[in-house]
């Protein structure tokens, strides 16, 4: 039987995009792509040329994959980029996606690799907007108490920029994304005996940082 393609999207087109950023239409949802819809269903629409149901993809996996670029790339600006890029990639490669694993993940593995690819590539200082800022004070918090928690985070920014990079995607995807052992291997590309490997060296590094603020 011939496999079935359909033709990527012309050289810098980012409809699918686009198309996520604009309320669906009332009834679209119901009748072609709702939210409550597999991501595997919607994964097969969209390998198929619906670009609805990709925009659902989007809105879907957005968020945590941009804050996952954020942590890896240390910039919110250049996280928007790999999280588009990465986006647009998986727009043009869905024939090529395998059912067998879940789209989230083969969303966390293009932006991870795109990310890592960039950090090799261009080395630069991590800034601190890759730490969440912290909750805002009580009122009883003393400004003691606030310069420290800030200090606290400048050192926790300053122990990432310090691991390697195959490191920092590990405990990123580990630690703030909650990925398990397995999803983590299948992400970065390693065995699980080389991701825990991995997590043991950037847990040390780190638990070996923040020493002075426990």
């Amino acid at each position: 039987m011939r496999n079935r393609t359909r033709p990527p999207p012309a050289p810098g087109t980012d409809l699918p995009l686009r198309q996520a950023s604009r309320p669906i239409a009332d009834g679209a949802a119901d009748r072609d792509t709702p939210d409550d819809l597999d991501d595997s269903v919607l994964a097969v629409r969209a390998s198929e040329g619906d670009e609805e149901a990709f925009a659902v993809l989007v809105r879907r996996h957005g968020g945590r994959l941009l804050a996952l670029a954020q942590h890896l790339l240390g910039n919110r600006a250049d996280a928007e980029d790999a999280v588009q890029d990465s986006f647009l990639s998986a727009w043009r490669r869905l024939p090529e996606f395998r059912h067998g694993a879940s789209f989230g993940t083969w969303m966390y593995r293009i932006v991870t690799n795109r990310c890592l690819n960039a950090l090799r590539h261009q080395p630069r200082p991590l800034p601190l907007d890759v730490i969440s800022e912290p909750a805002a004070a009580d009122a009883d918090s003393s400004p003691p108490r606030v310069a420290e928690s800030d200090a606290a985070s400048a050192a926790l920014a300053q122990a990432l920029l310090e691991l390697r990079p195959e490191l920092r995607a590990c405990w990123v995807l580990r630690e703030l994304q909650g990925l398990h052992y397995e999803e983590i291997a299948h992400v970065v590309g390693s065995s699980e005996q080389t991701v825990r490997g991995r997590l043991f060296r950037a847990r040390r590094v780190l638990m070996e940082a923040m020493r002075p603020w426990r």
